[in-house]
């Protein structure tokens, strides 16, 4: 082996294996997500930046990032991804009260990630959907919002999937709009920097 190519091969070589090592990362087990619109404020801001791992187990109150192309018949990026928060799993029954109480499983959630103002359910988006979200269940939005492709009439999450919304409910383009996030479509489980403000209600916070 000549000496030109031996140098060549000693630049090659080791970044193959970073970008195959990078690749494998990506892949298995964790990727950096950029968080798109206020729909999670305050506990996420628009183009913040924060982790998410695969593969961690989901659970009420978990915040993931799924494939939003199929889930929300408005997403024509196919590569669109969505920041949302898991507010039920499959089984649970949902309610959402006029004032912002939220029902599962018959108990009362605290959600003390927000404050009252941003737990209200009217605003902006809820105006140009013609629905103000109030008072439903999961049985009359799947009913009454036409880009629901699941209709339950039990009130349950269906097998396989969770329903989600953002922590900002007045301006949130979530599950309320169009149902629910199949296990297949969710990329992982997002967790804030340590330095980030109100990393606390991001990082394994359930009620």
């Amino acid at each position: 082996m000549s000496t030109k190519l031996r140098t060549v091969l000693s630049w090659i070589i080791p970044i193959v294996i970073g970008l195959t090592v990078a690749l494998l990362i990506r892949q298995f087990w964790f990727t950096l997500v950029k968080v798109d619109g206020g729909s999670m404020q305050p506990n996420l801001q628009n183009n913040e930046r924060v982790v998410a791992f695969k593969p961690v187990s989901v659970k009420r109150g978990s915040v993931i990032v799924f494939h939003s192309y199929g889930v929300d018949a408005q997403e024509k990026d196919p590569n669109g991804v969505y920041v949302k928060r898991v507010v039920a799993v499959a089984g649970d029954t949902v309610r959402y009260t006029k004032n912002g109480t939220l029902i599962v499983n018959n108990h009362h959630v605290k959600q003390s990630y927000l404050k009252n103002t941003y737990q209200q359910t009217t605003g902006s988006f809820m105006a140009n959907q013609h629905s103000q979200f109030t008072g439903w269940t999961l049985t009359s939005l799947s009913h009454n919002q036409p880009d629901w492709q699941v209709k339950v009439t039990n009130n349950r999450v269906p097998k396989g999937c969770y329903f989600v919304m953002g922590d900002h409910r007045s301006v949130s383009n979530d599950g309320r709009a169009w149902g629910f996030v199949p296990e297949s479509k969710v990329i992982g489980v997002v967790k804030a920097w340590p330095w980030q403000n109100r990393k606390q209600y991001v990082n394994n916070f359930s009620e």
